[in-house]
């Protein structure tokens, strides 16, 4: 350590705990804060009386958050590490070891920061993620539903798409006011369900309405319309925090493609698209698999700032997309799996729609890979593709066009015919066109 040269002298290391922080400065003991907000502001006095400019600590949960916000606003530059990056030699750890061996690192340039974004964009994560966490609490209800109506022999979800759909909603509403008449309950569904599926949907609505039964769907309904009054407050909130982000960002992005609809879950955001283009500059919802629903997402995981990634690869990487490779010499070791963050979750949610769908490219692409490897590493190979192509469109510009299944599938039937004509060379045969010779016959 003595032969590296320091490039944050002024520096401070913190290790942060649910009842005490420690902080190490250099030449200074070891000193221990509580975690309320009143001692949070003393630790910042603390730093500023012995000149500290810059302070380390590590990502601990959900402790560090408001220490962050905390220093940060009193003009500290504040590095997040992770903790796997600050590991201390074993047989070492103890919280006041811990804050000096971060400080050391830091101090010599070791430890990288970890991405956090501005605080523009961590107020639209906390409300698309809450967002995420209704929506999950919404579905278990919708589950309650199900339960409810299949005890009472009600085959609503055997007959129906989804029971919390306009029709299947305003069925339930007149099954818990009171109504029993399965032709008239049939009317309140829409005249297209009611032309195609009518009859059975009659001989579903036939059931055994007892009275505990109709209680716990009524509880379920309950439920499932209070979380969803929960999802639109998110979006009135996530709706404001995105105007303030549009004016500071102050983007200009000419688009003439059309507007993806968003099928389930869109938010009750007005202007959504042109607020987020607003933003990023860019329409990255050109690309197969990806909404606006899932462009305000990734606006709230990522941010406007594609350059905080220096290169796809890294970016890749940070996602938790990119395939492990863990190799000792000519032996390849087995090592724990990298977590896939959010934001690659959300491309990998892109890339199951892909999979099934006929049209893109790309499908033909994850199609070819699940017939060889499975499923799984399918979608992740998809969801890489698709993170390679959202960074080079906001890093490079690049205009992504859509090739279709059809070019696709030639390109990939060319490479055979190469490889065939190749092999053909090496073993010294000849390759006949059967095509051609069934019409030299014919003629």
């Amino acid at each position: 350590m003595s032969d590296l040269s320091k490039i944050f002298p002024n520096c401070a290391g913190i290790d942060i705990g649910s009842e005490k922080v420690f902080v190490s400065m250099e030449h200074q003991p070891v000193r221990s804060f509580r975690t309320f907000t009143a001692a949070y502001r003393e630790l910042g006095a603390y730093l500023k009386e012995f000149e500290i400019t810059h302070v380390a600590m590590e990502a601990t949960g959900i402790y560090w958050i408001t220490l962050y916000d905390i220093l940060e606003e009193m003009g500290f530059d504040v590095t997040l590490v992770n903790p796997a990056d600050s590991k201390n030699l074993p047989g070492r750890k103890t919280d006041v070891q811990d804050c000096q061996w971060i400080q050391q690192l830091f101090s010599y340039g070791l430890l990288k920061k970890s991405f956090v974004p501005p605080d523009v964009v961590r107020k639209l994560r906390v409300y698309t993620r809450m967002r995420e966490d209704k929506l999950q609490m919404a579905s278990a209800h919708v589950q309650h539903m199900q339960k409810a109506l299949i005890q009472m022999n009600i085959r609503l979800p055997e007959v129906l798409s989804q029971i919390h759909g306009v029709s299947g909603i305003a069925m339930i509403q007149a099954i818990l006011s009171g109504e029993r008449d399965a032709t008239v309950l049939l009317s309140y569904c829409t005249s297209g369900l009611r032309k195609r599926k009518g009859r059975d949907i009659i001989l579903a609505l036939e059931g055994n309405y007892k009275d505990e039964y109709i209680f716990e769907l009524q509880q379920a309904y309950d439920g499932y319309m209070f979380y969803l009054g929960q999802v639109q407050k998110c979006d009135t909130e996530a709706e404001t925090i995105l105007h303030e982000y549009n004016s500071k960002a102050g983007k200009n992005c000419n688009d003439d493609n059309p507007i993806k609809p968003i099928r389930h879950n869109k938010p009750e955001i007005k202007d959504l698209h042109k607020l987020l283009l607003g933003i990023q500059g860019a329409n990255p919802t050109v690309l197969p698999g990806m909404t606006d629903y899932s462009f305000l997402r990734l606006t709230a995981e990522l941010g406007n700032d594609i350059t905080q990634w220096p290169s796809v690869k890294c970016f890749v990487s940070w996602l938790g997309l990119a395939p492990g490779k863990n190799q000792s010499g000519k032996f390849n070791k087995r090592s724990k799996k990298r977590a896939v963050s959010r934001a690659g979750q959300i491309f990998k949610q892109a890339a199951q729609s892909i999979l099934i769908s006929k049209q893109p490219g790309l499908g033909a692409f994850a199609r070819r890979i699940k017939a060889r490897r499975g499923a799984a590493i399918a979608v992740k190979a998809t969801a890489r593709k698709l993170a390679e192509l959202y960074y080079k469109m906001f890093s490079k510009g690049m205009k992504f066009v859509e090739q279709g299944v059809k070019i696709y599938e030639e390109k990939i039937k060319q490479q055979q015919v190469k490889f065939i004509i190749r092999k053909a060379n090496e073993l010294n045969l000849q390759i006949v066109d059967i095509q051609e010779n069934m019409n030299l016959r014919q003629w």
